[in-house]
């Protein structure tokens, strides 16, 4: 057990049981449903070049962080380095929501470019992420990317950010100590792979072994991040600490980012309870434009978080059309003009100020 798991039993043993369920607004979902079978079609001359560029703006950034001498211009390179990685890193996001078929080769190169390099290999948010969309899952225990932090102590969300920051060293350890030395102990092979091989946020979840084609797949990711790994930690004998420590920088650097993203994505004020899609909206979020800053932080359609749980089928381009759509076909009842936000900076203070109640 975590330090997080008897605080959030507390949680939800202690929450308000008697409020008011939301019920579904029949207007709204019927609208999405029409728009869910209309923009569904992932298109390919997006996905590629969108992809292709970020990560190489992204690397482009990271050599200029190692090589220019002048300290201004380096780090002004490394956060190139960080944006354009971290857009090229959320399109793990869309691997999970992406037909079979649909981008023939995207899973393989997204791994082989980015997941790899990044130790974030995509077999540790597939067959996770869809959990978090199950109707009867969000907002639950067994929601491996639900918290109730707005539920939680003041001090869970610098912890909360923290852990973020550290995440680099985490699955530096995780692949480059802990896989190979699993591959000897049974034991330790099912503890990294129940509590250390999901791109999650609760620490009572625990993962199930693969299976089938995706059990090799499982595998050959994480030969390749175990090897990456190594050569990591070889590159600081070999070059000095510097490539090390830069690498590692821009990586936290990115973390940071999105578990900020991560805060702001939902509400988080779930007890526990099964709740209503209606409801699910209503504890997400989206940022949509005039704001600029929403589509550096929150990338690759991130910032429509809130209507993605209406619409998990919809590729990230056609997002922004199904957003225009939806506000010109509902009126200004609709629970769907309650799920937008203008920016992350209110929704970190309301999240704040709710934690502060629970001293």
């Amino acid at each position: 057990m975590t330090v997080h798991e008897p605080m959030i039993a507390r949680v939800r043993d202690d929450a308000n049981k008697a409020r008011p369920r939301i019920p579904d607004d029949a207007a709204m979902l019927r609208v999405a449903a029409e728009l869910a079978r209309d923009l569904s079609v992932a298109n390919p001359a997006i996905y590629w070049p969108d992809f292709l560029a970020s990560a190489a703006i992204g690397y482009a950034g990271l050599a200029g962080a190692l090589l220019l001498g002048d300290p201004a211009l380096a780090i002004l390179s490394g956060l190139v380095a960080v944006l354009g990685l971290y857009r090229a890193a959320s399109f793990i996001h869309e691997l999970t929501h992406i037909r079979k078929g649909a981008l023939p080769g995207f899973r393989f190169a997204w791994n082989l470019i980015i997941g790899i390099p990044l130790m974030i290999p995509s077999f540790m948010y597939e067959e996770v992420h869809t959990q978090h969309h199950a109707r009867t899952r969000y907002g639950t225990a067994e929601d491996p990317e639900y918290l109730p932090l707005a539920l939680m102590k003041p001090w869970s969300l610098p912890l909360f950010i923290l852990v973020a920051a550290l995440a680099p060293v985490g699955v530096l350890l995780r692949f480059g100590v802990l896989a190979p030395l699993g591959a000897i102990i049974p034991s330790l092979r099912t503890l990294v792979r129940e509590r250390y091989s999901a791109l999650s946020i609760n620490p009572s979840y625990r993962r199930r072994a693969p299976e089938g084609a995706f059990k090799r797949t499982w595998f050959w990711q994480e030969t390749g991040a175990t090897a990456f790994a190594w050569g990591l930690i070889a590159s600081a004998f070999a070059f000095g600490w510097k490539p090390l420590l830069v690498y590692m920088a821009v990586h936290s650097t990115m973390t940071v980012i999105n578990q900020l993203r991560t805060l702001v994505a939902h509400l988080w004020e779930n007890d526990g309870d099964a709740m209503t899609v209606t409801a699910q909206y209503l504890d997400s979020v989206n940022v949509p434009p005039p704001g600029l800053l929403a589509a550096l932080w929150a990338p690759v359609g991130l910032r429509y978080h809130a209507l993605h749980h209406l619409l998990p089928s919809v590729p990230y381009h056609a997002l922004g059309r199904a957003h225009q759509r939806m506000m010109a076909m509902l009126d200004a009842r609709s629970p769907y003009h309650r799920g937008n936000y203008t920016g992350m900076g209110p929704l970190v203070g309301k999240i704040a100020r709710s934690t502060m109640m629970r001293r």
